[in-house]
This record gives structure tokens, sequence and C-alpha cells, in this order.
């Protein structure tokens, strides 16, 4: 194989249409080198980035970007873009405070039309864009990968491509790398999957055709018989265009010999026309190829063996194994999931009870409303979710499971602030879920707490939320039974002593806040609220004497602090402090703890708050 050399970095798009086309394979080389450098020190999606290099070098070099916009859908395969588009100083520390963003963000580059975040929305937007200016000659490109396609947002996208204004404009590139977080399912991804074998019938096909050049009769007889046989040949030729696109592919999309003609003759004609290329999830390193589920995203690695430091663990380990045990006591037990089986704990009750594990793909909505309908027909099902992808169902929580009060037990994990940034924290929930009719919000406090919550939930036999961060808690305490809407004082101070309100993991902020030394002298009160619905209204008001202050991993308003306010909001009581996320402003990217240093959410910090506030203002 052919040393490719390292060259220097390319930082526009510009420098990169002035390269000598023999030097583009070094190019997509030394972004490779570049993404996995970083995400190997950062943290981010690493597999999902290294299997798009070629094909957003092929697109920057046959577009004319960023006057022609690019939608990436979802926007963690989007790290070469970044790079090419004059961030190669920020992405040095990409995710981290100071560093580019996990995803595309019109805020951080001209580059970058939308958010790029949350799956099913680039082919929506690329089409609304072109029908915003239909005359327009400049193409739109939506690059759709890692199961988007399976969206619903995607599908009725597809159902207004044939009759919308602009769609002359549109260029679809199906990125298919057979991958979301997990592997997809679906009969889309089946079908899609038959192209594998596509990409070799169309080199067959296209050499066929220049060899019957010179027999025009015979060329044409090929032609009928390839499209009377398309739908055997190709089966998703036929589903797209019976959307309106014109299809290409299947082609290499790791192959720029490959990818910069056919671009450039799609750039030539009117569309719409669907690109489809197959791609492979890690391309170039060899460790992540082998395991593109475990390096999709991860906190970071060796860039030489892949080594990823840390024991795992934490309260979706906990979760995972808590669902195992409770499998094997509850025949009627299903868990639901919106391809997220590994992230969420899943991975060896998938393999233990298959017939029970339903990964829908990339579709929330569908999961929760197929959970109310595994609930109406005697199961018991638990669906397992990120924070940040609920918010995308909302309305199934509320109109499938809540109003008819079924069943369904919701366990939120990636509950609170995480890395990722705005697109991707989950601290906007409480105040929707909080407000729905028949709806239990339990916030357990430590991973030994998860068994005794699904437990209840089990036993309760109505809508259940559970909600619980990424990674570690506190240590094991001895797990007090959950009783229904009632916290727990997990610190006794004094008569008279402030109270302090955790929820969650915050339990154990707020526990070492009253031991700190700023806060020692005052013998804090700490309670567990455990339960944000029913909340426990009877503790706070014996409380209401005293200053009482909450800590909570969500915005302020809708969560605890709101819980609180409520209970009291009818009898005197002393002013309530809180301690959050401010709402109306997006939190940024970057590392947790500089993210609540900065928003004064340190222990540290909460206890010389309260503090203060406590030598100002006494009983």
């Amino acid at each position: 194989m052919r040393k490719i050399p390292v060259m220097p970095p390319v930082n526009s798009p510009e420098e990169l249409r002035r390269l000598p086309e023999r030097e583009l394979p070094a190019a997509a080389k030394e972004l490779r080198r570049e993404i996995l450098e970083s995400v190997s020190r950062n943290g981010g999606h690493l597999a999902s980035s290294l299997g798009a290099v070629e094909l957003i070098v092929a697109l920057h070099r046959v577009f004319d970007t960023p006057r022609e916009k690019v939608f990436f859908d979802v926007g963690h395969q989007a790290y070469a873009h970044k790079l090419l588009t004059g961030r190669r100083e920020g992405f040095a520390k990409l995710r981290r405070c100071g560093g580019v963003g996990g995803f595309p963000h019109p805020e951080e580059s001209p580059a970058d039309p939308a958010v790029a975040g949350h799956a099913g929305v680039a082919l929506s937007e690329a089409l609304g864009y072109a029908a915003a200016a239909p005359d327009d000659p400049d193409k739109v490109i939506a690059v759709v990968g890692d199961g988007a396609a399976g969206n619903g947002i995607t599908f009725e996208a597809l159902n207004q491509v044939a009759e919308c204004p602009g769609r002359r404009r549109l260029i679809l590139i199906l990125n298919d790398n057979r991958m979301s977080i997990s592997g997809n399912v679906g009969t889309l991804s089946r079908l899609l999957n038959r192209v594998i074998a596509a990409v070799s019938y169309n080199r067959f096909r296209s050499a066929l055709k220049r060899m019957l050049a010179p027999l025009p009769r015979l060329k044409l007889l090929f032609t009928r018989v390839y499209e009377a046989g398309k739908s055997v040949f190709l089966p998703p030729a036929v589903l797209f265009e019976t959307f309106g696109f014109r299809y290409f592919g299947a082609i290499d999309g790791n192959d720029l010999g490959q990818l910069l003609p056919t671009l450039r003759r799609l750039r030539r004609i009117e569309g719409p026309v669907l690109l489809h290329v197959v791609t492979e999830k890690g391309h170039g390193v060899e460790f992540a190829c082998a395991d593109p589920i475990r390096y999709h995203g991860i906190a970071g690695c060796d860039p030489e063996t892949g080594t990823m430091s840390g024991s795992g663990g934490g309260f979706s380990a906990a979760f995972g194994r808590a669902m195992e045990q409770l499998a094997g006591e509850r025949e009627d037990l299903a868990a639901v999931c919106p391809a997220m089986i590994e992230g969420t704990g899943l991975s060896r009750f998938s393999l233990r009870y298959p017939e029970r594990c339903f990964d829908v793909g990339i579709a929330e909505s569908h999961a929760l409303t197929f959970a109310a309908g595994l609930a109406i027909g005697g199961k018991r099902p638990v669906c397992a979710f990120y924070d940040t992808f609920l918010q995308r169902a909302l309305d199934s929580v509320y109109h499938d499971i809540a109003l008819a009060s079924l069943p369904v037990i919701i366990a939120v994990d990636r509950a609170g602030a995480v890395p990722d940034g705005p697109t991707h924290h989950g601290i906007y929930n409480c105040g929707f879920l909080r407000a729905l009719p028949n709806v239990t919000l339990i916030a357990p406090s430590e991973e030994a707490e998860i068994e005794a919550a699904l437990r209840f939930a089990l036993d309760l036999a109505a809508p259940v939320i559970l909600r619980y961060p990424r990674g570690k808690g506190a240590a094991a305490r001895e797990v007090v039974p959950f009783r229904m809407g009632r916290a727990v004082i997990r610190r006794t101070g004094g008569e008279d002593s402030p109270v302090i309100w955790g929820c969650g993991a915050e339990v154990e902020t707020a526990l070492q806040a009253a031991e700190s030394p700023a806060l020692r002298p005052w013998n804090c009160t700490v309670v567990d609220a455990r339960f944000l619905k029913p909340f426990d209204r009877e503790l706070a008001r014996r409380f209401a004497a005293r200053r009482q202050f909450t800590i909570e991993d969500h915005c302020i308003s809708g969560g605890l602090a709101s819980a609180l306010r409520e209970a009291l909001d009818d009898m005197p009581h002393q002013a309530i402090h809180a301690f959050g996320w401010e709402d109306d402003r997006p939190v940024p990217h970057g590392e947790v703890p500089l993210l609540r240093a900065a928003n004064g959410l340190t222990v540290g910090q909460i206890a010389e708050k309260i503090a203060d506030i406590c030598k100002k203002t006494p009983n």
C-alpha cells in the first residue's frame, strides 16, 4: 500500500480547493490524525467522524462552501468539517471550556447553517432553506447519517420533497455506515444494508454500459432491463425515487476517487438528487473500526491502542444490573430504547432477554407510544432515554401514557449538565414532567437506590419517571425504602438550623456543603427530596420558619426550587434560595466542574453563599 505523506494542515475550504487533487488523500489523513489526537485527549464522538472524513473533504472540494450550505445530521459526524472551516485552534480543546463544541452551531461559525445536535433535522432544514429562495442556483446539501434516516422527522421531510419549491437545489447525501449509537435496526436499515453488495453491482453496471456504448440498441435493452429490475438490485433506489429523488449510488464513501467525480456530476444536475454513500464507522483507526459502538462517543483513550481509562459503572450500569435482576423475577418486564442500548446500560439485558428488549432506532416518540402499547397489552415496559432526547417526545409522555395512567416506567439517564453542551444538557424537562397528571417523578440520589426505585415503580403500576445523572454518585448509603411523596432527612441539624434540600446526585453536594468549614457553625439540616412529584409538602411546611435552600442539576424554573416554593405558597415562610442553572441562558459546552464553578455551583461556592445569607438574615 502506497504511504500517504503527512502534509501541512488545511484551514479553509478555499485552501482545500487550491490543493492539487493528488494531495487530497494526504489532507484526509491529516484530518483523521487531528480528530484522533483531540478526541483521545478531550473525549467526543470518534468513530462517526473518522468515517466521514473523505466525504467532508469531497463536499468542501466540489461545492462553494460556506456559500453553498451543508446541513449535518447528526452533527457528531462533522469534526472534519470543523477543522476545514477555520476552527483548528479551538478543535484542540474540543468540548472543553474555550474550545469548539461537539456539534455544529451557527454561533461558532458561519459555515454551520444550523444547530445539529439531535437526529432528524437536516433534511427539513435544508428543504426549508432551499424553499426560502427557490430560484437561487446554489446547491443545498443535507448529510444524513448515523441512523438519522430512520427518524420520523426525516420521513416527514421526505413526504414534502416532491412538492416543495426549491427542491431542484437539494442534494441529500445518505451516509450509510449501518450504525447510529448502536447498530441500526428496522426495515429501512435492512433495506440499506442490501446495497453493500450493490456497490460491486454498480461497478459492474458502469463497466458494462461503457462496453455497450458503441452498440446503442444493446445499451437501450440493458437500460430497460435494469430499470425493470431495479427493485431487486437496488431496493433503496425505488424507495427514494418514490419520494421524488433521483437516486445515485451506492458508492464507497471513503474513496475520494469515487466521491469527487460523482459529486461534480450531481452538482450539474437539477435536483432533488440523493447520493447513497457507504462508509466505515471508525475508518482509518483500527481499534475504532473493530468496535464502532464502543468508540462512538468516548471520554478519552490512548490514541495508539484505544485503551480507555476509568472503571465504568455508575448510574447507567446500576440501572442495567437492576433490570437484569428484575427481569429474572418478572416475566412481564420489558425494555424499550431508542438507539441507546449500550449507553443506557442495557447491553447485558438485551443479550440475556432479547425477546423482551426492543431497540426501536432513533424514534423517541415511537419508543414511548410503543411502550404504551406494551402496557395496554399487559407488559410492564421500562423505556430508557437520555434526558436530552426525552424532550423530543414530551407529547407522547402526556398524550399516550399520562392521560391513560399507563404503567410505563421512563428511565431518564444523563439528567443534568454534560460536556457536550446545550444540545445535550438534561436540565429542562422537570417543569413539563411535574405538570403532568398521574405521573410520579423520582430522583434517586445514588446508584444503590436505582433497583429500589424500580421496584417501587413496578409496585405502583402507574406512570413513573426515574431521573438520574451520568457517571457515578456518592458512596453507597443504607437504602431507605421509598414511600410515595416522602423525602428523607440525610443530616439532622439544630432545631432552627438552615435546611438544604438536594435533588438526585446533588444530595451529596448538599451534604458536603453542610460539612464544610463555612457552614459547620450553622449545623444545617440536609433533606433528600427524592420525589419531585408528588413533592413532600408536609415536610416543607414543617420547615417554613427556617431558611431553606435548594440544590439541583436543573434550571431553577420547574424543578426542585419551584416545587418547594409551590408547597409554601399559601403560608408565611422565609425566602427560598435556589442553586441551579440560570433560566433563559443556554449553558455552554465544557468540563462540567468548570461549568459549575462559572455558575457558582461548586460545594465551596454554595457553602460560602449559604453562610453569607445566614449571617445577613438571622432567624
